[in-house]
């Protein structure tokens, strides 16, 4: 069963999706917002899907409730990882991308994209997806289940382009964490268009015109 998701078109019969990955605590609702700031009238047809994630325990919010792709029992890098909780968010991406497809989109005209948690899902969502995606958009986040994905990452999307994004003063996911992450896919010989901001854990203006520049170069191809 698909993820419940909230979903935007720019225009009838999109030709183009964006599968976008909300942080730790939010909801699908919390990127809607920023779609016509982002989207050129030029673009093709795109539809946004914003899904929600399960509402689950999360360690570090101790033991409460609430929607995460993952659970996190601390935010140091060095913390384990909960890789069967990221197995089954990336598991619930592939149902979302075989949606798309079953609405005639193909995986060359998806772009995935997240922030925080969701940022870390569409990483490894993308780079272990056996059919080659349009991009991968990962802000304010980290390459989770690292050893895994090195092992399982897909020949198809070796040459996808990353956007990836960070805060300077980022307090939740350190700047060197998303800069190690940013090291590893560059050392594996992924293309990263690397952009930091003198932010915290959030996303601003001049990280939204980035994007919006990368992802028309993306949807023009």
């Amino acid at each position: 069963m698909t993820l419940p998701t909230v979903e935007h078109e720019t225009a009838a019969n999109p030709t183009h999706s964006i599968i976008w990955l909300h942080g730790l605590g939010a909801d699908g609702h919390d990127f809607a917002p920023i779609v016509p700031e982002l989207v050129d009238p030029a673009w093709p047809a795109l539809r946004f899907v914003f899904p929600h994630a399960p509402v689950r325990p999360v360690t570090v919010n101790n033991g409460l409730p609430m929607r995460a792709w993952y659970d996190i029992t601390a935010f140091d890098a060095r913390a384990p990882q909960d890789e069967a909780g990221i197995r089954a968010s990336i598991a619930s991406v592939e149902a979302l991308i075989a949606r798309e497809h079953d609405r005639g989109v193909s995986a060359g005209r998806i772009v995935l994209a997240g922030f925080s948690q969701g940022g870390a899902i569409a990483l490894a969502a993308g780079l272990c997806h056996a059919q080659t995606l349009a991009g991968i958009v990962a802000l304010s986040t980290y390459l989770p289940i690292a050893e895994v994905v090195a092992h399982e990452r897909s020949a198809a999307n070796a040459a996808t382009p990353i956007f990836q994004a960070h805060g300077s003063a980022d307090p939740v996911v350190v700047t060197q964490r998303g800069i190690d992450s940013r090291d590893r896919l560059q050392a594996w010989g992924y293309t990263v268009d690397w952009h930091s901001y003198p932010m915290g854990h959030a996303v601003c203006a001049e990280e939204i015109a980035d994007l919006r520049r990368w992802l028309g170069a993306r949807l023009a191809a």
